[in-house]
């Protein structure tokens, strides 16, 4: 049943913004963590055993999926913008079908030739964040449900991980066959918080009145808006492909990093460092939903990406300098990590569409970033393993850390000095007043 047509989506439509907001945070929330039980799990082990053409086989691994998650958020920069909202929630469940039978061929097939399917495992699953978030924005609390949505991608990660670590270590699972074990536990779930996300009604004429109308956009409509925006937009996707790199360093080598850190022998360490990273980072960015001028929240997050990258800095330094604990200096980097990329999620797009009130989807703008994000990852993962010796993880995640962290500080400053002239001042005066959520 179209979303539109339940009595679910009516009730939806006449519900207090509270109560709106909890059942859309619970449908889009569910539905991503349940998503990466599909894309993750794969990395709980180690595949220490194998090496392939003098690299690490899990470095294979890895480098394989993020390929065919790369080529899936270019594909997506078309098939996301244009998607219409009546084919999103069964687009959702084939693409993850896919890479759930991609999982089993991963386990069936022989070693190392089974590298390949798990290219075909992230190719569907690249689209899913677009999809999910396509219910979500152009609504005056975008900013607290896209927060609600991003806190599944920062915990479901170490979620999922817990789970495959403990089918290996508990219930001696064999490696390759964990990740599409770890699946399976998931389908139903999955399909009960895919049905409630497809009750969400489409944005409201005062979420049109406060933010801007979010429509398809085609080819020439991307191009003609990336034109308008190219110095602002060359920057931000500079920042996000920088933030890419490193988050997924951290992510996918986390248990790499762990022992390199003396952490050995706990399943749970991974659920738990990310639970405490998404309640510092969901706290700050869902607040910038409070905001009622599209200018002043669009101008505050910049500020708020800097402040990540601080906080990022503060970490390795304090790491470098003996004064952390393992679990204190993972937490810290993930904090910082994740409050500038869970900005762009959740404020930085949303807000630039509706401060310049442009007519269009902020599925285009996610999936260009990610694109080039995800491509620029590939890139340095070829490169550092195309060197000779062995990859000290830890060492590599402090200095790309470093690294990214003040250069995108730069980019930041800049950006901040860019829009602070280019904005139009009569955004907030087009703004409808905001309605409290109490």
């Amino acid at each position: 049943m179209h979303a539109t047509e339940s009595w679910i989506s009516k009730r939806l439509g006449q519900a207090s913004p509270a109560s709106f907001s909890a059942y859309c945070i619970v449908a889009a929330f569910g539905t991503y963590f349940c998503m990466y039980a599909f894309r993750k799990p794969f990395t709980a082990a180690t595949y220490e055993d194998t090496v392939w053409m003098g690299l690490g086989f899990k470095t294979v691994l890895v480098a394989a999926q993020v390929a065919g998650y790369t080529l899936s958020k270019f594909i997506g920069i078309k098939v996301v913008s244009e998607m219409p909202a009546r084919y999103r929630a069964v687009s959702i469940l084939a693409l993850i079908a896919i890479a759930e039978l991609a999982l089993l061929l991963f386990a069936i097939t022989p070693t190392p030739w089974n590298f390949i399917w798990l290219f075909v495992n992230g190719l569907p699953l690249g689209m899913v964040f677009g999809l999910v978030l396509g219910f979500l924005e152009g609504r005056k609390v975008t900013e607290s449900l896209s927060a609600g949505l991003c806190a599944s991608f920062i915990v479901s990660s170490g979620f999922v991980k817990s789970v495959g670590r403990s089918l290996i270590e508990n219930y001696a699972v064999d490696a390759y066959w964990m990740p599409v074990l770890t699946g399976l536990i998931f389908v139903v779930p999955l399909v009960f918080f895919v049905w409630l996300l497809a009750q969400i009604p489409p944005p409201s004429a005062e979420d049109q009145s406060m933010r801007s109308k979010r429509m398809p956009m085609n080819q020439s409509d991307r191009r003609a808006f990336f034109r308008r925006h190219a110095i602002g937009l060359t920057g931000l996707l500079a920042i996000y492909v920088l933030l890419t790199i490193v988050r997924s360093l951290r992510d996918d080598f986390a248990v790499e990093v762990w022992q390199e850190l003396g952490v050995e022998n706990e399943p749970t360490v991974f659920a738990r460092s990310e639970f405490w990273v998404m309640l510092g980072v969901i706290l700050i960015t869902g607040m910038t939903m409070l905001i009622r001028s599209n200018r002043v929240a669009f101008l505050s997050a910049i500020g708020l990406l800097c402040s990540g990258f601080a906080v990022v800095m503060a970490a390795v330094l304090g790491q470098q300098l003996g004064g952390l604990s393992p679990m204190t200096f993972m937490v810290l980097l993930g904090t910082g990590m994740y409050v500038p990329y869970v900005a762009f999620h959740t404020t930085v797009f949303e807000r630039m569409l509706a401060a310049f009130r442009e007519t269009g989807t902020i599925g285009y703008l996610m999936y260009l970033a990610d694109a080039l994000g995800y491509l620029g990852y590939v890139a340095i993962m070829i490169f550092r393993n195309t060197t000779s010796g062995e990859v000290d993880f830890l060492n590599l995640l402090l200095w790309s850390s470093m690294a990214v962290a003040l250069a995108s500080t730069a980019i930041g400053l800049f950006l901040a000095l860019h829009y602070a002239r280019t904005l139009p001042k009569t955004s907030d005066e087009l703004a409808a007043p905001q309605v409290s959520l109490l």
